[in-house]
């Protein structure tokens, strides 16, 4: 029988399904994104609306959630996975290449943002330190709203998700020393600064080391071992553990969890494994950033807000207003760019998930009162709420609609290549297409289900990927919306067909070239969408047909003449046979 708190639990989590399944399709249906949407739905089912009439109503807490804390890590883990995601797509030579962003715009936005904010709340008669500490919480923006909306829009490859990316992860590396800051305010006299900040940087270096020496020296071996003897489900368990452990080591010397997370996407997204950890996380990911949207709205005191409406209302627009000009200028002086400086300021003016923290930590050390403390963490929930129509409000004012620069591709991702052939099966029969193709300058993109044979195409320099090619997911991540032809050459008679029946439900126009076993499964494979099918039984008895008449006494060339000429009554065959079939 279960427990009170279990009962809560069980409760609790039946409300977020209701929403995940029931109230946010409705949303999506209306043409809301989904961050929206859940934010929506955890404020009407937080502690705050209807949470706050079951008291008058007890029926009500079935439909509303009892304990927003209970949560928590679960939402903290949605950021996680999000970050991690992100991390696969980049690579260390692509991180230093956006280090001019990242260093540049981005310490120029927070160092802008915070400034401003600490002087007009030290003008507001708040004393200098409160100030300067809301200054530094409200500066950071939301990572997991930004790059989840530009994920969704398919931004994150073009430069305002480059510019965007570089300014959070900056924001990422200074929730740290923020956090530090706050507990510097109230050191004793006997604690030095230097020694605080010496001993902080050193565990922060330490940290980023051992999860560059993991992933450089073991982390694709392990993965390879795995997946050798395991399968789906380990590799499962073992990305999970990368995900949670990387995130485990950052927070231990003192950063951000997601910057964990983010350094060991980087690491395995140099690996074979990265789209088929791309392809098993999405779902996980979608749902527990869900969770993490509906905690922000439960966090929203509505009360509060609707008590002081003038005060949170005068609050949000200054916020906006100088983190929106803050951005700006940031962005423009880098770029020149006006219309990429609009759009970016409009993702970074609201505030971001790490605010609650640093304000949560000034007011539980006594430095902040809970009469400020409440009104801004209102503020800044507020604006997040506000983050998705805010980004199409940008996008409006720069223009964007036109197409007045040329778009930027990432060369690991190819959901959006076009032109490229997908080879599924990397054997050897796969090496001798890509080899042959690769001579008339095609390019080639290889899924293959043994890591082994994935580890030795990427050692000689393929792009070859772990995945099974009958998933959707995985064909999608490949290219195959833009691919300019499809061949399956695995040794497997149901795989092959499974394959075939995915690529032409998704790409209806695409030519696929399909290995068969024989007459019967050639058929098939005819039937689920192929365009032209290798019998394998019949390449190999001309083969063998072809060195008996060496044999003979016949000359190559005869040879050649007489095998060409029964390969094709052999295939005409094949398609009369196939036609009276169908």
């Amino acid at each position: 029988m279960a427990t009170h708190g279990e009962d809560i639990l069980i409760k609790d989590t039946l409300v977020f399904l209701f929403a995940a399944g029931v109230a946010v399709p409705v949303f999506r249906f209306l043409k809301l994104p989904a961050v929206v949407g859940f934010m929506v739905s955890g404020i009407i089912l937080g502690p705050y609306a209807l949470g706050a009439l079951t008291e008058r109503w007890p029926v009500l807490e079935f439909i509303s959630i009892s304990e927003p804390e209970g949560a928590a890590p679960f939402a903290e883990l949605g950021v996680l996975f999000l970050l991690f995601l992100l991390g696969l797509e980049f690579s260390f030579e692509k991180l230093w290449g956006l280090r001019r962003t990242v260093f540049g715009i981005g310490g120029l936005q927070a160092a802008l943002s915070a400034v401003a904010i600490s002087l007009v709340v030290g003008a507001l008669g708040v004393d200098i330190k409160i100030a300067m500490v809301v200054g530094l919480a409200l500066a950071l923006s939301s990572t997991a709203i930004v790059m989840q909306l530009l994920v969704e829009n398919r931004e994150a490859a073009k430069p305002v998700g480059r510019t965007s990316f570089g300014v959070l992860l900056f924001q990422d590396v200074l929730v740290a020393p923020i956090l530090i800051f706050v507990g510097l305010v109230n050191l004793n006299a006997d604690e030095k600064i230097s020694t605080v900040l010496l001993e902080a940087s050193v565990q922060g270096l330490i940290a980023i080391a051992i999860i560059f020496l993991i992933g450089k020296f073991v982390l694709r071996r392990l993965f390879q071992m795995v997946a050798s003897s395991g399968g789906r489900d380990f590799l499962m368990a073992l990305t999970l553990l990368t995900v949670v452990g990387a995130a485990a080591i950052t927070a231990t010397a003192g950063l951000s969890l997601a910057l964990g997370a983010f350094l060991a996407g980087i690491l395995l997204g140099e690996t074979e494994f990265k789209h088929q950890t791309e392809v098993d996380l999405e779902p996980f990911k979608g749902i527990l950033l869900g969770l993490f949207f509906m905690t922000v709205g439960m966090g929203l005191d509505i009360p509060g807000i609707l008590g002081n409406p003038g005060l949170i209302i005068a609050g949000l627009l200054g916020l906006l207003a100088l983190k929106l000009i803050a951005a700006f200028l940031a962005v423009y002086i880098f770029e020149r760019d006006a219309r990429l400086s609009i759009e970016t300021a409009f993702f970074l003016a609201p505030a971001g998930e790490f605010a609650f923290v640093v304000l949560a930590t000034a007011t539980a050390s006594g430095l902040m009162p809970s009469d400020i403390g409440a009104p801004l963490a209102a503020v800044a929930g507020l604006s997040m709420l506000g983050i998705p129509p805010l980004s199409r409000l940008g996008k409006w004012l720069a223009g964007l609609n036109r197409k007045t620069e040329e778009e930027v591709t990432d060369n690991s991702d190819f959901s959006d290549e076009r032109g490229h052939v997908i080879v599924a099966g990397f054997g050897r029969v796969g090496q001798v297409i890509a080899r042959v193709l690769t001579h008339e300058e095609a390019e080639i993109v290889a899924i293959e289900r043994s890591p082994k044979l994935a580890a030795a195409a990427r050692d000689s320099g393929w792009k070859a990927y772990i995945g099974d090619a009958s998933r959707p997911e995985m064909l999608h991540s490949v290219g195959i919306d833009g691919a300019a032809l499809f061949i399956a050459t695995i040794d497997d008679a149901r795989g092959v067909e499974a394959m075939t029946r995915a690529v032409r439900a998704m790409r209806p126009d695409i030519p696929i070239i399909a290995r068969a076993h024989d007459h019967e499964h050639a058929v098939l494979l005819k039937k689920a969408g192929a365009n032209h099918v290798v019998p394998e039984v019949v390449e190999a008895g001309l083969q063998m047909a072809g060195e008996a008449l060496h044999q003979y006494g016949y000359d190559s060339e005869t040879v050649r003449s007489k095998i060409a000429m029964d390969r094709d009554e052999e295939y005409q065959r094949d398609a009369r046979e196939n036609t009276e079939a169908a």
